[in-house]
């Protein structure tokens, strides 16, 4: 960790970021990672995809990247070479049709 990520408490958040990752992992089924690349608005970020789409997105930095793969003991796509999987776009459809259908069961 960095002079600046001290500063700004990045080593807290990256612990948290991982705890969370790890439990991420442990509740899910057929979890695979997709890393990120840095951005002029983020660090290198890793999105856990499941086995049915559901997902999440922390910011793990360019190490932490490397660490979670061998920490979780899952597979690791770089999202450059292989893009995100289906299901994770399926599951998104999804969540949007039922939140339209929620709002129009409350109207």
């Amino acid at each position: 960790m960095g002079f600046l990520d001290r500063l700004r408490g990045g080593g807290r958040a990256r612990t948290a970021d991982f705890a969370y990752l790890r439990e991420w992992t442990r509740t899910h089924r057929g979890v695979e990672a997709f890393v990120e690349p840095r951005t002029t608005v983020t660090d290198v970020s890793v999105a856990l995809v499941a086995h049915d789409g559901e997902w999440t997105r922390r910011v793990v930095g360019e190490r932490g990247a490397h660490r979670l793969s061998d920490e979780l003991g899952i597979p690791v796509y770089d999202v450059r070479k292989v893009g995100y999987p289906q299901r994770m776009r399926d599951y998104d459809a999804r969540r949007r049709i039922e939140r339209r259908r929620a709002m129009l069961a409350d109207d």
